[in-house]
């Protein structure tokens, strides 16, 4: 039976570059995967998954209140889908969480998701709310802070250097964020009264 797979992590993480290695095993096996990532990613309207490390893959463009069941049931009826994975998963609404739920359940296709936990202000996604609720399984990727422990948060900077803390939860500008362990987030975002400058 397939499974419905989150792996996630704070910024920086290598997320991107475990869903693209993952597909690459795939495909170099003679599978075919389809993969997706947020519309809010798209560049001159096509959907490119890119790693730090400088590799990439194209994806098709997923938005709020698109059906990823009936593509992939669409796509899988046309040619076998070996895996589904899905870049920048805390973007999918609760309705696509449970569409993907269904094409490992009705399908029997996996699907693994990536994506963050925690936005800016210490709160989940809603798609990251809901792939923690229903996910089969789930993987921490982990990356460290500046003081060597495990980050699990991830702070927004403006221009200055200044640590934000109110403002829209969605910001695609990745250079503005900062990953910290809960101790210096809760430090940098004054929910601590001893703070010092990021390094």
């Amino acid at each position: 039976m397939a499974k419905l797979y989150f792996n996630y992590a704070a910024m920086n993480a290598g997320k991107s570059t475990s869903l693209l290695q993952a597909s690459h095993n795939y495909v170099e096996r003679g599978m075919r995967t389809l993969l997706f990532t947020s519309a809010l990613y798209a560049e001159d309207g096509v959907g490119l998954i890119t790693s730090r490390l400088g590799i990439s893959a194209e994806a098709a463009l997923f938005s709020p209140g698109d059906d990823l069941f009936d593509i992939v049931r669409t796509e899988a009826a046309a040619a076998k889908v070996d895996c589904v994975l899905v870049d920048e998963a805390q973007f999918l609404d609760h309705e696509q969480v449970w569409q993907l739920a269904r094409v490992a359940d009705r399908l029997d296709i996996p699907v693994m998701c990536y994506g963050l936990r925690t936005d800016f202000q210490g709160k989940l996604f809603p798609g990251s709310a809901e792939l923690l609720a229903v996910a089969d399984a789930l993987r921490e990727i982990r990356t460290i802070c500046y003081c060597g422990a495990k980050a699990t948060m991830v702070v927004r900077q403006d221009a200055d250097g200044r640590v934000l803390t109110d403002g829209d939860q969605v910001s695609i500008e990745k250079s503005v964020y900062v990953s910290l362990c809960r101790r210096h987030w809760e430090e940098e975002t004054g929910r601590w009264p001893t703070k010092g400058p990021l390094p």
